[in-house]
């Protein structure tokens, strides 16, 4: 499996707020490269498939409506050691405990937590091409 490339997703409040450019300018200038991008909106059934792994959790559905209020920005980025580096841009999970300057942050990003999961993820958005 490939270690050089991860994937991020920037979500609707993010596409709604016009923060896409300043996003992608953040994790250029950190030295990742786009490999592939696109602008998307997920169905209901595209949001509970791509979070079926906290469909027993609570906030299952309202994370659903969330992720189908509005269009994202889905992408595949390359740098070595890609996961790492990004999850450390990117910031803690939760914005409130994300460090300052991070992307999570300022934005309240999504970025991959393991090579699997970006190989999943990146799969997920950008079927029928090769990505990892």
């Amino acid at each position: 499996m490939r270690t050089d490339r991860t994937f991020t997703m920037l979500k609707p409040d993010s596409v709604e707020k016009g923060n896409v450019g300043v996003i992608i300018e953040k994790i250029t200038a950190a030295g990742f490269r786009v490999v592939a991008m696109k602008l998307t909106q997920m169905t209901n059934a595209d949001a509970e498939a791509f979070y079926a792994i906290h469909n027993e959790r609570p906030f299952f559905g309202e994370l659903v409506e969330y992720m189908t209020r509005g269009p994202i920005v889905s992408a595949i980025l390359e740098k070595e050691n890609a996961v790492a580096d990004f999850r450390t841009l990117v910031g803690a999970t939760n914005p409130e405990e994300a460090a300052e300057g991070t992307i999570r942050k300022l934005y309240a990003e999504y970025g991959s937590d393991s090579d699997e999961n970006a190989a999943i993820e990146g799969a997920f958005h950008f079927s029928g091409r090769e990505m990892f």
